[in-house]
């Protein structure tokens, strides 16, 4: 279509030369930058466009001399593994071999090229060397997006390796050459560049009505349509005729030539024009992105989205499609089995309401023009503050910390600030004296079982139930302003029947930490914060299910059967679906339960709903171990003000607070140790991290203001360690986030066990050659190494059992610092581990691994006598040494981190700066759990001033990391002492 030149942006007296280089990721940025780049070549100027998208992208819409397309791909964008799952490793090899190593040869290639063109302007969505280039050749630059390369590779970063995170720093480096941002709707923080500027939405335009189109596919005006818009990738989905309500027509983009369809499916041509198919359909369905999102709000179409994994931009563009309801969210199983018929008959009962501007690449083109001529069309007057508002967004995204800020678009905090809630936690209610709260709640329920035990949260989980059935009662006039997992926890229960309500605090890990898969002694303090769960269980047919859980259960032609429901709280803040279900059924195959192997890939399958694995795979546990079968309907709300990725054990929380609840309900018995025991399968077996058991040992047995002591061979609660009244202790997170599950921890759990097998395998050698006179052996010899001594060790079960000064002794100079995991299986067969496997392409350090259990072992049983020692100053710098001791040995691990050693760094010099008239002082601090980030534990004197110089520190870290840590303070018991709530809800007359 050729354009007219008296369209759009005003005609420049001066001609100019843009370079518009585009990024590899997907057509969608292809697609949006025709739009500005039509309305710039309607002014007059040149464009050369510097891109990998086929030509047609761009020719079928810009016929005009004045567009030059350049075949050059700068960036790789995101790799997909498949149209829904994105590679995150090979997205950062791909971008390394694409932008980094040839670094040097782009850039002085691209300045070469900007200066034969002669270029005026150089414009990037969203390519980070472009933006280097251009001041390498001595050209402005603009960026115009609504994400940044460097945002998205952050958390791939944190998945594959902190020796990836120099990419992300170079290309924030490369953006902040631009001058600044034309930032779109439903953007992601951006902190790398120096200002902004908002423009509304770029939308391609239609070329014809939805009566022209339905005509030329012979589609009648009162056929319900959907598009199926994956982004060309449907290739190989079983589509199936039942999968659309009766009369429904598919239409599908990108559909091979070879592919055979339902007769209510219909390819599309491959050069059809997407906008006026959308525009001419009831609604879509496909994954999104900025192309699809921005047409189905200004095209008002409902969007049946399902997520895509590992796409940060993603949950900004789902909260607008999700407020101007426009969207609806479809489960990704329910895709690949066509259950479709709920999503689409909820998508069409929408009333898309986005009436905001849709001509962002006319406002777009205005401002190149106006800025390359040399017009000041960016303000910098709020740059530092919005920036600075960004990079808290970008934390809190990346570090899943619960809770949000108004730096995130306008729409998303008119939502929250409408609700006046926050996501993370359960809303909170201000109160004048917790009497008041407590008054409130028993308003609401009848607790008919049980004690709340004064504890605040607890109260406050309790109103926010009772909040619950009023956002179900308004669910219309709410639907504007109330989160979706808030929504779909209004409608979970049955507000006549019976709730058990279950509660199971974090953890801070004072002493022992990794050693504890070693069988070493540790010392836990369950925590102030906690997770609340809680549970409700109906018969199959008095279940009030989800309309695609119906669905599921009519295509399969069943009766009522067994349904599990769960809602969690918080969701959007880790980007992981709000809700999960499945039948029950599902768990069992022919009369057994399945196998944990097969309820790993069950739940891995999705990983938007991944976390589910930690709250159903309890239920599983309990079929397994215990023989329970369930014969009633579960719905469960998952409430956790435990902070992920923070090493407090978020997940272990959930676990217990999840299985306490369903014991209680049914009537289960178990002590809590045992209950711990069970956890901790639901984590090695089904969730597949391979965690020791003091983490669901301290949430399930632990007590207010007290250590948990207890020696990990496999789970001997030995006692609890009162705190002395002058001892306090402090956990402080560095920001940097903690998986039990990540490559660091494995690793070195991996590398003690190789340690331990091969020690055993020198005990055993020695006994063999010593046994018999006739082989050379000498009694004496025996006699003075101790056969005992060495069948023990040879038979050694854990690691800590073997005392240091024999370590040294005997065995320390044998233990190889590294070996290669195929070496040590052809001379060791297996390292004995049931939930690590040895990588044989991988070097393992052995060392340090193994030697640190040794120690820590020792370590811990000091700093236990010395809790109950006579209180002095010695007293209190001997626990804070020994704090020290194995904060040194977890980085000879590798599981140390710049965050965690800054913390204790910081700690240290508030120590040795101490007046000697000042009684209050911090005395030691360690990484704490798994390692590799998360939080520090830190130990002083229990005074006011010991806390100032916490906060003193906490702002100190601030002000050279630009991150606020969070500090853990204060204690609470555990799911044992705490019990349980059956409460009912008070209904008014």
């Amino acid at each position: 279509m050729r354009i007219d030149d008296n369209e759009g942006v005003s005609a420049s007296s001066k001609h100019l030369v843009f370079a518009y280089y585009v990024t590899g990721h997907g057509f969608g940025h292809a697609t949006r930058v025709v739009e500005v780049v039509r309305h710039l070549i309607a002014a007059g100027h040149d464009v050369h466009v510097v891109t990998g998208a086929p030509d047609f992208v761009f020719t079928s819409e810009i016929q005009s001399p004045r567009l030059k397309i350049r075949k050059v791909l700068l960036d790789c964008g995101a790799v997909q593994a498949d149209a829904l799952t994105v590679d995150r490793l090979a997205s950062l090899e791909k971008y390394v071999e694409t932008a980094v190593v040839p670094r040097a040869e782009i850039l002085k290639t691209e300045v070469e090229w900007l200066h034969s063109i002669k270029a005026d302007f150089v414009v990037s969505d969203v390519v980070p060397v472009a933006c280097r280039a251009a001041a390498d050749a001595g050209i402005r630059s603009v960026c115009v997006t609504n994400f940044s390369w460097d945002f998205i590779y952050a958390e791939y970063v944190m998945a594959a390796g902190y020796h990836h995170r120099s990419i992300v720093w170079q290309i924030a480096e490369d953006y902040s050459h631009c001058e600044f941002l034309i930032r779109l709707p439903g953007y992601c923080p951006m902190p790398a560049f120096r200002d902004v500027i908002d423009v509304p939405l770029v939308v391609r335009r239609l070329h014809k009505s939805r009566k022209e189109v339905r005509k030329e596919l012979g589609i009648a005006e009162d056929v319900n349509v959907v598009i199926l818009n994956f982004g060309g990738q449907p290739s190989g989905w079983n589509l199936k005729e039942a999968s659309l309500p009766t009369g429904w027509l598919c239409l599908v983009c990108g559909a091979s030539k070879t592919q055979e369809l339902p007769p209510n499916f219909v390819k599309l041509a491959k050069d059809a024009y997407t906008p006026d198919i959308i525009a001419a359909s009831d609604c879509m369905l496909g994954k999104i992105g900025y192309g699809t999102v921005s047409e189905a709000l200004s095209y008002k179409i409902p969007f049946v989205f399902v997520r895509r994994d590992y796409f940060n931009e993603e949950p900004f563009l789902r909260n607008m499609l999700e407020f101007y309801q426009c969207g609806v969210e479809m489960i990704r199983r329910d895709l690949l089995m066509g259950q479709w018929k709920p999503y689409l008959e909820r998508a069409v009962s929408l009333k898309p309401c986005y009436e905001g501007g849709i001509n962002g690449g006319e406002v777009a083109a205005h401002i190149l023009q106006e800025t390359a001529i040399g017009r000041h069309c960016a303000s910098d007057k709020l740059s530092g503050a919005r920036r600075l508002r960004d990079a808290i967004i970008l934390g809190y995204q990346l570090q899943r910390v619960p809770g949000r800020d108004i730096a995130i678009p306008e729409w998303y905090s008119r939502a929250e600030n409408e609700l006046g809630q926050s996501a993370g936690s359960s809303p909170t209610f201000q109160v004048n004296e917790n009497n008041s709260l407590v008054e409130s709640c028993t308003d609401d329920f009848d607790i008919l079982q049980g004690d709340v035990q004064g504890l605040s949260d607890t109260w406050t989980f309790l109103k926010s139930l009772a909040k619950l059935d009023a956002i179900h009662d308004s669910e219309k006039s709410m639907e504007k302003k109330t989160m979706r997992e808030r929504k779909a926890a209004g409608g979970l229960f049955n507000w006549e029947d019976e709730i058990f309500v279950a509660r199971a605090p974090g953890r801070l890990d004072v002493m022992g930490g990794i050693a504890d898969y070693s069988g070493s002694l540790v010392l836990q303090m369950p925590i102030r914060e906690a997770c609340h769960v809680a549970l409700q269980r109906n018969h199959p047919g008095k279940h009030r299910l989800w309309k695609h859980a119906q669905a599921r259960q009519q295509a399969k032609g069943q009766v009522a059967t067994p349904v599990l429901q769960i809602v969690s709280y918080g969701s959007e803040i880790s980007n992981r679906a709000p809700t999960f279900d499945m039948d029950l059924s599902d768990f069992m195959d022919g009369d057994e339960p399945i196998s944990y192997e097969k309820a790993r890939k069950f739940f891995a399958q999705d990983p938007a709903q991944k976390w589910a694995a930690y709250v159903a795979g309890t239920i599983l546990v309990l079929m397994t171990e215990l023989g329970v079968r369930f014969e009633d309907s579960l719905s469960l709300l998952v409430s956790s003000a435990v902070p992920e990725g923070k090493g407090v054990s978020s997940s272990a929380a959930v676990e217990v607070a999840s299985m306490s609840a369903i014991a209680a309900a049914h009537g289960l018995t178990i002590n809590p140790r045992d209950l711990a025991i069970l956890c901790q399968k639901v984590e090695n077996h089904i969730v597949g991290a391979p965690c020791g058991v003091m983490d669901q040992m301290t949430s399930s047995c632990g007590e207010a203001n007290k250590l948990l002591a207890m020696i990990c061979q496999p789970a001997e609660v030995i006692g609890l360690v009162e705190i002395p009244n002058h001892v306090r202790f402090w956990g402080i997170d560095s920001g940097i986030r903690h998986s039990v599950g990540g490559a660091d921890y494995g690793s070195v759990r991996v590398g003690a066990y190789m340690g331990r097998k091969m020690i055993k395998s020198m005990a055993s050698s020695i006994l063999s050659q010593s046994v018999s006179n006739g082989n050379g052996g000498n009694p004496e010899e025996l006699e003075d190494e101790g056969i005992e001594l060495l069948e023990t060790e040879a038979s050694l079960d854990y690691l800590c059992n073997l005392s240091p000064h024999r370590y040294e002794a005997r065995y320390a100079d044998k233990l190889p610092e590294f070996m290669l995991g195929q070496t040590f299986i052809e001379e060791y067969s297996d390292h004995d581990d049931p939930v690590t496997v040895i990588d044989q392409k991988r070097s393992y350090s052995v060392k340090a691994p193994a030697r640190h259990p040794i120690y820590e072992n020792f370590r811990v049983k000091t700093f236990k006598a010395l809790l109950t020692s006579a209180t002095s100053d010695e007293q209190l710098t001997a626990l804070g040494g020994l704090l020290y001791q194995c904060h040194n040995s977890y980085s000879a691990c590798g599981l140390g981190s710049d965050g965690t050693n800054r913390l204790v760094q910081l700690v240290q010099g508030m120590q040795h700066n101490k007046s000697t008239t000042d009684d209050g002082t911090l005395y030691g601090a360690k990484i704490t759990g798994g390692g590799s980030g998360g939080t520090v534990c830190v130990v002083g004197r229990n005074s006011l001033r010991s806390s100032q110089q916490i906060l003193e520190i906490q702002q100190r870290y601030k002000a050279a990391t630009g991150y606020l840590p969070l500090i853990f303070e204060g204690s609470s018991p555990g799911a044992g002492k705490f019990g349980y709530l059956r409460i009912r809800r008070r209904i008014s007359l």
